[in-house]
């Protein structure tokens, strides 16, 4: 029953995290974008990145709302299903996500307000500042909950302390620079914007195809075009940079992401493999030659570690226990999430060249990828990251400190969390549908016309 109750929790808490990670991206990327559309009014008095402002702003708020209600659950449960990780890690985790709930998103409530409810009653310039503030938040917010998670992914700054058996903070500052977190930041902010351009491409896109208020969907096109070239070559990069620092500090998570059973030197890229785990090795391995050196280590001729060397030196250190993570999950995960990052680049890179040719919204076939196959492509492309990132981590919770099994709450019975795993799913489905149906809504009725709109009109009154 112990064994049911810890998968369960482990299924609830992956189930509503990636649910809440469905909006978090969008919410990080589209506040930046609105901003740049206010902007762009205040400074060239031109209606329509007014209206479009108002538009994508609309969405915004419907995303961030969702955010906000889901994002609240993950806390809870912390103290409900994982009670025994939450006494370990409660020295390291209480600053930053305290600083996280007073400061990072006391700004983005406080000045997301401002931003609703003063379009009359605040200059445009004063007006555009609230939308910086929200977005300048959404950063700050990001950050502090990315220490705590990076603290997991690689644990310093601290000591155990034999009394207690807690992890207890010994060095903030090297908690808040350690190399994990600066590679994981970059990545999530560029996440971000691949999102939210995706979401407003894919959005533009449908009007366009119905040749509707097309000056407005031609710039926002454009906009969205820019954000996912500018986001998904991002994403490609500190991509990149974090494999490379898995490699030092979870070789383990690299190996398992390529198969990669015996060490190699130099180290190929497994394009597809079926992995024979009871006898250690690949039934089947197509693979690029060098090719993992290359992203390992960034030239064709290192050492990569291949998981049975890794499995021996984890029994060495920590005694006896398999310390391979779900190579199924996390092979493919890993394959999923960079194809729907390439697509996402060639996307970008068609619709910033389409733009640049003044041709943009002019092909059908275009636009219909930028609708279904955008959209969907960084939504699974985000979630398949965020699986592969957390899984490859396993057994380990807290990495070489604190095994997943066990972290729950062990006066839990599996009975409880069955309740509370098919009541969240349950509430989830059922929020899921408003939410839809709202965004998609709003994202159909497009902006309003410019002379009936006066809100519009108010606003430009200086």
């Amino acid at each position: 029953m112990e064994d049911l109750a810890l998968l369960l929790a482990r299924w609830q808490f992956g189930i509503t995290t990636v649910y809440h990670w469905l909006f978090v991206p969008i919410t990080l990327g589209i506040t930046w974008m609105v901003a740049i559309m206010e902007t762009s009014w205040v400074r060239t008095k031109d209606p329509v990145y007014l209206r479009m402002a108002k538009f994508w702003g609309k969405l915004m708020l419907i995303n961030f709302a969702i955010g906000v209600v889901t994002g609240i659950v993950q806390e809870f449960q912390f103290g409900m299903n994982w009670s025994t990780y939450s006494r370990f890690v409660g020295d390291i985790f209480g600053a930053p996500l305290a600083i996280e709930a007073l400061l990072a998103f006391f700004i983005e409530s406080t000045f997301l307000g401002l931003w609703i409810f003063g379009w009359k009653k605040l200059s445009p310039k004063v007006h555009v500042f609230t939308i910086w503030m929200v977005a300048f938040g959404t950063l700050a917010s990001s950050f502090w909950i990315l220490v705590a998670g990076s603290w997991m992914q690689y644990p310093i700054g601290y000591v155990l302390n034999p009394v207690t058996g807690r992890a207890e903070m010994t060095n903030f500052l090297e908690i808040i620079t350690s190399k994990v977190l600066w590679a994981h930041f970059p990545h999530t902010i560029f996440v971000g914007f691949a999102t939210a351009g995706a979401l407003i491409l894919g959005v533009s896109a449908w009007h366009l195809m119905r040749q509707q208020h097309m000056e407005i969907m031609r710039k926002s096109a454009a906009f969205a075009s820019v954000a996912l070239l500018v986001g998904s070559l991002g994403v490609a990069l500190t991509g990149h940079w974090m494999g490379q620092v898995m490699v030092e500090v979870q070789p383990m998570k690299m190996a398992a992401a390529e198969a990669l059973w015996d060490d190699e030197q130099p180290a190929s890229f497994s394009l597809f493999a079926v992995g024979d785990k009871e006898n250690s090795r690949n039934a089947i391995n197509v693979a690029i030659p060098r090719g993992l050196s290359l992203l390992a280590c960034n030239n064709l001729d290192c050492e990569v570690k291949g998981i049975n060397t890794l499995q021996a030196e984890m029994v060495e250190k920590h005694g006896p226990g398999d310390y391979i993570p779900n190579l199924f999950v996390t092979y493919w995960g890993f394959r999923i999430m960079v194809g729907a990052g390439s697509l996402l680049i060639l996307l970008g890179a068609i619709g910033v060249w389409f733009h640049s040719r003044g041709r943009l919204g002019e092909h059908w076939w275009f636009l219909k990828l930028a609708l279904w196959v955008g959209v969907a492509a960084a939504f699974i492309g985000n979630a398949t990251g965020w699986i592969f990132t957390e899984m490859g981590r396993q057994p380990w919770v807290v990495y070489e400190v604190l095994l997943t099994e066990g972290s729950n709450s062990p006066t839990v019975p599996a009975g409880w969390v069955w309740i509370s795993l098919v009541g969240y799913s349950v509430l989830y489905g059922l929020l899921a549908i408003p939410a839809v149906y709202l965004f998609v809504k709003f994202a159909k009725a497009g902006p309003g016309e410019e002379n009936d709109n006066e809100d519009v009109a108010a606003s430009m009154v200086y």
